[in-house]
Order: structure tokens, then C-alpha cells, then sequence
């Protein structure tokens, strides 16, 4: 009677843990899911706000929209601007810095990103690489990088320019390397405009 209750026991308790670490894989694997699933849904809000001019949220109860594509293709970079650099913003992706110009737009226009995820590639930029930037009317904007700064966001502030020939301001943390997230010191890239190009435009049946 004990050996039957001591592995009834033991057998509960296994179950126990098994529950829990599965429990806990799939949380673990919830994660990505989620990341894989919105970058989706942003994809799709883009390519609805350039069909319908207008700005599209990407899922309903979502408090910003696609404003911007951004690529640096010598990086095989590739995302989706979203409005508000908030940080529930930024856990999706890029965002515009309200009050600076919108992208493309004359001005300086400011863009926000992680340094651990959508602008980890910003310590990869050099002087003379290609930025291009796809606005809401479907026009290309390619810009090229003159210079990269750091800042300490205590004492320093990016203009709000909103006039003159467009401009990028990419920001995010520093250092990349940092332990510790957050802090007061910006990675700032810098890049002019140098042409732009019409949408393409399918030919009709």
C-alpha cells in the first residue's frame, strides 16, 4: 500500500514539472510567434496604407501605424517605420519621433530603434552607405550616410527641422555592447537625401 502511494506520488509530481516545463516552452516559444505574427500584420498595414491612402493600424486596438519603409540593402535590412517612438512601439519596430518631420518630408526627420534589434545594424554604417526610404505614396527616397555622432541626450537635443532638403536622423542606445538597457548616451546616423524615384507602376490589362 506505501509502494503504491509513494508512485502515485512520484508519478504526480513528475506530472507536475512536465506541466510546468511545458508550460514554460510554451511561453518560450509564444514570444517569436507573436514578433514572426506582427511583422506580418505591419507588412500588411503598409502595403493597405499605400493602396488607400491613408494610415492603417496594424492589428485594432494598436495605438500606431506604418508611416515609412526603411531598407539598407547593403545590410539586407528591410522594416516597417511605425508612428510614435514609444516603447510599446518600438517593441515592434522603428519608430518616428513626433515633432521632427515625417519621412521623407522636408526637414530633419527623427527614427528610433532598439539597439539590440531593429537598429543593431546601425553599428555597421559607415560613411557613403545607401539608405532607402519608401513613403506613404509609394515614392523611393534614396539617401547616403555623412556621419554618425554619439550624444548625451542630458545636454544635447536633435533639431526639429522641418524645412529644407530631407534629412535622416537614426537613433538608438549606446553603447551596442551595453549590459545595462537604457542610459543617456545616443548612437546618432546621419543621412542626405540623393534621389528619389517614382512608384512602379503596373501596366493595365
Amino acid at each position: 500500500m506505501l509502494n503504491l502511494l509513494s508512485r502515485c506520488l512520484r508519478k504526480s509530481v513528475a506530472l507536475l514539472f512536465l506541466s510546468v516545463a511545458l508550460w514554460q516552452i510554451g511561453e518560450a516559444a509564444w514570444i517569436p510567434a507573436k514578433a514572426w505574427l506582427a511583422q506580418i500584420l505591419i507588412a500588411d498595414a503598409w502595403q493597405t496604407a499605400m493602396a488607400e491612402d491613408r494610415r492603417v493600424p496594424p492589428w485594432p486596438w494598436a495605438d500606431t501605424a506604418p508611416v515609412a519603409r526603411l531598407q539598407a540593402p547593403a545590410l539586407a535590412v528591410d522594416q516597417i517605420v511605425l508612428a510614435h517612438a514609444t516603447g510599446r512601439t518600438l517593441a515592434f519596430g522603428p519608430g518616428h519621433l513626433d515633432g521632427s518631420a515625417m519621412p521623407g518630408d522636408p526637414g530633419l526627420s527623427i527614427i528610433s530603434g532598439h539597439r539590440d534589434t531593429s537598429f543593431a545594424f546601425l553599428a555597421k554604417l559607415t560613411a557613403g552607405t545607401k539608405i532607402r526610404l519608401q513613403k506613404a505614396d509609394g515614392i523611393w527616397l534614396t539617401f547616403r550616410v555623412t556621419t554618425a555622432s554619439v550624444i548625451d541626450q542630458r545636454r544635447d537635443s536633435l533639431p526639429r527641422a522641418t524645412t529644407g532638403a530631407p534629412q535622416l536622423a537614426l537613433v538608438t542606445c549606446y553603447p551596442f555592447d551595453a549590459v545595462m538597457p537604457g542610459g543617456p548616451l545616443r548612437y546618432v546616423v546621419y543621412a542626405e537625401l540623393e534621389q528619389a524615384r517614382p512608384p512602379v507602376r503596373m501596366a493595365a490589362d
